[in-house]
This record gives C-alpha cells, structure tokens and sequence, in this order.
C-alpha cells in the first residue's frame, strides 16, 4: 500500500511539474508576442514622426521659393515687407503647425515675421542653426529646443532663398509646434500600464505622454535606449525599472524619410508585465 502511494505521490509530483513547465513555456510565448507587439509600436511611432518632420522639411524649401519671401530681400519692391509679413501670417493661420515663420537677411537679421513682428530688426547671426545653414547652404534642422519668444518647445527649420540666378539672398526659418507630435503619442495604442518615450541622440526625453521631462530626464541607463541610440533599428529586451518591476522595452531609431535624414531619435515604448 505504502508504495502505491509512493507511486502516485511520484507521478503527481511528475505531472505537477510537467504542467508547470508548460504554463512556463505558454507564458514566454505570450510575453514574446506582446514584446514583438510593443517593439512594433516603437516603430510606428517613430516612422509617424519621421514622414511628419519630412513633411516640415518640404515646407520650409517650397515656401522659400514664393516670390514675396524673395522681394522681401530686395530694396526695389515696394511694401515688399508688408507683403512678406501678411504672406507669413496667413501660412501660420493655415499651417496650425507653425508658432512662426521668419525670413532672415544673409547677415541674420530678420526682415519678415508671421506673428511676432517685434522681432524684426533683431539679428540671430550667433545661433548655432543660421551658422550652419550659412556655412552649408542647405536645409539645416535643429533638434528640439526651449523657444523664450514662444515660451515652447519647437524645432526651428531653415534653408536659403535664392533668387533666379542662384545665389543666396537670405534665409526662410520655421518654427515648429511641437504639440503636434503629441497626436502621434496619444492615438498610439498601448496598454493601461504602457509608457512611451522619445528620446534623442543623448538619451533625453524629448516627448512622452505626461509631457513631464521633456529634455530634462534621461533614459540612457535603459539596455534599450542604449541599444537605440548605438543605431539599432528595431528590437525589444526585458529589464527591471528603477523601482525593480520587469517590463518590456521596445525600441526603434528613426530612419528619417526621403530627404530628411532624421535627428538620431529613437522611440521606447515599455510594457509591465
């Protein structure tokens, strides 16, 4: 009798744990499911911001073209400046995008505004973006910043106006508004206990859903902001947070999209499990 029991005792102990194990197996494939699922969602993310920042890039060198951004820079036009200015304030009602636009003599001092007509006369030649559009003679974009004038964050983009025989006779510079990109965080579809972060090339949150930490909190201590930020395309990993929960971190870094090469970002998008 006493080994029956033995027996069964044995075989229960067996089958406890044989069913653990397939519970344990079931397990991994889900939590591997839902990491492939939110590693996706970092790369939606991140491509939506790519083709919307592209699309910034295009306005700025098609806007640059119009002819009263051109007179604005020529002293034989008449109210050539009033002209450039209301032409700036209606593309700023019609692109909501945009806090302002600027046109900008080749010494940097703006000349045309959009909104903040007080600003015409200040001369921005010592801005690290007009150096290098100046010196490159090409789109240049800034990586997202604090605007005092705007008291914002924004992304300034500026490219050179050229008039019909090629030479550059100023400069066109957007400023972007920001708040926009919070539409791609928030449609994003993401769990109750879900995060998103968008961290740029040094590791800091530049947009997150709580708007809280923007360019202030870094992420870089994440194996997954890491692996981001050293070019990795696309992957996830599991890893504990500061307070010691394991969660999925799925990551992608930007592509850019076309002509616009992008600024280094990445997306992280984690998960509790």
């Amino acid at each position: 009798m006493a080994d029956e029991i033995k027996k069964l005792a044995t075989q229960s102990f067996a089958s406890t744990k044989e069913s653990t194990k397939i519970i344990e197996n079931i397990q991994s494939k889900a939590n591997e499911v839902m990491a492939v699922r939110t590693a996706d969602v970092a790369y939606d993310i991140i491509d939506k911001i790519d083709r919307n920042l592209f699309e910034r890039n295009c306005d700025a060198q098609a806007w640059a073209g119009f002819s009263q951004i051109k007179n604005a820079l020529s002293s034989i036009v008449p109210d050539r400046i009033e002209h450039a200015n209301q032409l700036l304030k209606t593309l700023v009602d019609i692109y909501e995008v945009y806090f302002d636009l600027y046109v900008l003599d080749t010494n940097g001092t703006i000349v045309a505004t959009g909104i903040h007509r007080e600003l015409i006369g200040k001369n921005l030649a010592e801005r690290d973006w007009f150096k290098e559009v100046k010196t490159t003679n090409t789109i240049c974009v800034t990586d997202l910043y604090f605007s005092a004038t705007e008291n914002q964050h924004t992304i300034a983009y500026t490219c050179p106006i050229r008039d019909d025989a090629g030479q550059v006779i100023g400069y066109f510079s957007s400023r972007f508004n920001w708040h926009y990109i919070y539409d791609i965080l928030d449609s994003a579809r993401i769990g109750k206990n879900g995060d998103i972060a968008i961290i740029n090339k040094d590791g800091y949150v530049v947009a997150c859903p709580s708007r809280k930490g923007i360019l202030t909190e870094s992420l870089r201590h994440l194996q997954a902001s890491q692996r981001a930020i050293s070019g990795e395309t696309y992957g996830y990993v599991f890893e504990k947070d500061r307070v010691g929960k394991t969660k999925i971190y799925g990551y992608a870094h930007t592509r850019g999209y076309n002509a616009y090469k992008g600024k280094n970002w990445s997306a992280i998008v984690s998960q509790t499990l």
